[in-house]
């Protein structure tokens, strides 16, 4: 082997490799830092890019979910003014059926009528119930229950109040439409139940394959941290040895 002084390709080897190994120490360090694979877009150009959708895909998931929460607590409101309204056409309904008694007096049925008047006006105001300021009785609503923008229609209720509640021919109307509107409204809630339980797993399972390119295996990465360590320090002593080999012509030169 000739013994040079202008060129010392050991150190320049050397030199090298300890620039690749702290390079891949720093590389590591930075994962395990962020708990992410990918800290520069360079690390996995391509996995970055599905990432990002896949997250933006979770996101929508999550907004999906809150959406069918909110129109489920607005069936849930809708369900309870009728439910009253329920109450309230039973009552009316015994009233209009006490007003035919031959033996009450007509004291006795104006008292009735006060009662059946009164009742009525409560119709009205469960009529009007709102959420969120928006009315619970009135036209359709349609609620988007999955990302491929498919949605659940939530079928037009008319309120009681609207409907003329004066006869007990019209209140068993009422309460038989008051019927067919609370099972139109269990169906819906039904629906909505299912259609959350599948978005709700449909987010699990992207935000979990997201998580498999993303996010480090801390295990796995410590082991390299460890690996690349020791050669940095290998190096720095390797490169730190064929720098002194020059002296080996110095005293050639003695």
């Amino acid at each position: 082997m000739s013994v040079v002084i202008n060129t010392n390709y050991a150190a320049t080897v050397a030199s090298n490799n300890l620039a690749t190994s702290s390079a891949n120490l720093q590389k590591s360090l930075n994962r395990l830092s962020s708990g992410s694979k990918i800290v520069n877009p360079s690390d996995d150009a391509g996995g970055l890019a599905v990432s990002m959708k896949l997250a933006a895909t979770a996101k929508r998931q999550g907004a999906i979910a809150n959406n069918i929460s909110n129109a489920t607590a607005f069936l849930q409101t809708q369900d309870g003014a009728m439910k009253v309204a329920s109450k309230v056409l039973e009552r009316m309904s015994e009233l209009a059926t006490l007003n035919t008694d031959v033996t009450k007096s007509a004291s006795d049925l104006s008292n009735y009528a006060t009662e059946f008047t009164a009742l009525n006006a409560q119709l009205t105001l469960l009529g009007n119930e709102t959420f969120n300021g928006n009315s619970i009785f009135g036209s359709a609503l349609s609620v988007t229950v999955n990302d491929a923008a498919g949605q659940v229609a939530l079928s037009s209720k008319t309120a009681v109040a609207q409907q003329t509640i004066s006869t007990p021919n019209t209140i068993v109307t009422a309460i038989q439409s008051l019927a067919t509107s609370r099972a139109a409204n269990g169906a819906e809630q039904s629906q909505l139940g299912f259609a959350a339980e599948l978005v709700t797993t449909n987010k699990a399972n992207v935000e979990a394959a997201n998580s498999r390119i993303i996010d480090v295996d801390v295990a796995e990465e410590s082991t390299q941290l460890a690996r690349w360590n020791t050669l940095v320090q290998a190096g720095t002593s390797m490169l730190s040895q064929a720098n002194t080999s020059a002296q080996t012509a110095l005293k050639l030169l003695q």
